[in-house]
């Protein structure tokens, strides 16, 4: 958002940054940045303990495959660092803007971009690879544990780590360079999970319409319960990825309006990219939830660990 430019043709243009971040801009709507950055305060909260509790409770669970835990404790981790990073340097943004310290302002919105623009990545990016994930433990059967290995999971996620920081600071870089390389990556993202699913609920059908031909050999209950278990875990990861989906579409939608409105201090583009913003980190704070409703196990480890917490906080 930084580097969004508005212009009309043939005028000089103005990131989004100069036009909020100056004197002219923001009479009247000091209520409403200071709810903005209230909302904000109030969901890095949630979000920085939901997501210790998370991790906390991924810790103590074995039962889930190695690799696969590693891929959603990068997920809470990223989660968790919205609450403590991205979402404090938004609400200083917005509190800036109410007390008008406007050199606060434009330091306060390039963190907050930099920061939210790189952990959008790596969860991207890491809910890509659980799409991924779970299509090779199909396709692979037995095979599938030596091959996705703990060791070459810790090489993926520290490269989506990597990947997402570097990209994140291209930011200053040419606005062109930057629209093309968020088209990239988020396409790529979506396509590969996309194909990935289809992929696994084609393979799952072909699995059923087997199962239930009499002239077919019937399925042990083992595999029948292994189909189930997968199928389980296939509509937990996709859960999540829908509510990532939900959540940042309108952010993406408004910078889009904002991008080619004529009206470069239109207020009412600013709350609703504010609103977008709000909905973007609500989902930090949802995913945990998603998480405790979906996979039985963390489930269980949660309540363990908050019983725990609340009856022997000593020990």
């Amino acid at each position: 958002m930084s580097t969004t430019k508005f212009t009309r043709s043939g005028t000089q243009t103005k990131t989004f940054v100069e036009l909020i971040c100056n004197p002219s801009f923001g009479g009247g709507l000091h209520e409403i940045f200071t709810f903005f950055s209230a909302v904000h305060i109030l969901l890095s909260i949630t979000a920085f303990l939901t997501n210790s509790l998370i991790l906390v409770a991924l810790h103590k669970e074995s039962s889930l495959h190695r690799p696969s835990k590693l891929l959603y404790c990068s997920l809470a981790t990223t989660d968790l660092l919205v609450g403590l990073v991205a979402q404090p340097l938004y609400a200083t943004y917005w509190m800036s803007l109410v007390q008008e310290h406007w050199s606060l302002c434009r330091y306060a919105f390039d963190a907050a971009y930099i920061t939210g623009y790189a952990l959008f990545l790596v969860s991207l990016m890491t809910m890509t690879a659980i799409s991924v994930d779970r299509l090779l433990a199909l396709l692979l059967g037995l095979r599938y544990k030596q091959i996705v290995t703990l060791k070459r999971t810790y090489i993926i996620v520290a490269t989506i780590w990597i990947l997402a920081i570097v990209s994140s600071l291209c930011a200053l870089l040419d606005d062109r360079i930057i629209l093309l390389h968020r088209l990239i990556t988020i396409l790529l993202c979506l396509v590969i999970s996309l194909a990935s699913y289809t992929k696994i609920f084609r393979t799952l059908r072909y699995h059923q319409v087997q199962a239930e031909d009499p002239v077919q050999q019937q399925p042990s209950q083992l595999n029948v319960l292994n189909i189930a278990q997968y199928r389980k875990a296939v509509y937990s990861a996709l859960w999540v990825q829908l509510a990532l989906v939900v959540c940042f579409a309108p952010f993406f939608i408004v910078v889009t309006a904002i991008a080619h409105s004529n009206k470069t201090h239109s207020s009412h583009l600013v709350i609703l990219w504010g609103i977008a913003d709000v909905l973007v980190y609500f989902n930090s704070t949802l995913n945990p939830f998603l998480y405790c409703w979906r996979i039985s196990e963390v489930r269980q480890a949660m309540k363990q660990t908050i019983r725990q917490a609340l009856c022997c906080p000593w020990s």
